[in-house]
């Protein structure tokens, strides 16, 4: 996946999002701001992409996301679970349509047997719809691959939650 490859992605999130009316924010654990940077990339995002969070820290997706910190030390900061609070926080915080959050370890780094590197979780959430999740083991890939191939998956996702149903 290179980075043309996703700008292409990030363009037809911004199209299908603004065809529909929807503002899309981010809430970014492990890609740091990667997913916006790649969607503020094409020309027009602003008229979708409202803001993004970077919640690298426990206490920023508490802070800035509303994340139960009881819920992270149950299953912590990587986990569907967390993910799921992370969109939904997102969701509510920047009263946008859409919002997508991410949470992983994108190593070298920081993985253990139960939580390697490469695993990410991605959760979509819309308003007044169930909150898409999807968890990913990118296996040993390099950081930059796994933080690539985070967005590529979460663009993915972002699409997944427009259904055509709701295509006019």
């Amino acid at each position: 996946m290179d980075m043309k490859t996703l700008v292409t992605q990030a363009h037809q999130v911004i199209e299908l999002c603004r065809t529909h009316g929807f503002t899309l924010a981010t809430a970014e654990s492990c890609t740091g701001g990667l997913i916006a940077a790649t969607l503020t990339d094409v020309p027009g995002a602003s008229l979708v992409f409202d803001r993004g969070f970077i919640t690298y820290s426990n206490e920023a997706k508490t802070e800035l996301l509303g994340v139960s910190a009881n819920l992270i030390e149950q299953h912590g900061a990587v986990s569907e679970q967390v993910a799921r609070e992370m969109a939904q926080g997102a969701l509510m915080r920047a009263k946008t349509g859409i919002a997508v959050a991410v949470t992983g370890v994108a190593g070298p780094d920081g993985g253990t047997k139960e939580k390697p590197v490469g695993l990410v979780h991605i959760a979509c959430a819309r308003a007044e719809h169930p909150i898409l999740h999807n968890k990913y083991l990118f296996g040993p890939l390099t950081r930059k691959e796994i933080r690539m191939a985070t967005v590529e998956a979460a663009f993915d996702l972002i699409l997944q939650q427009i259904p055509a149903s709701d295509l006019a």
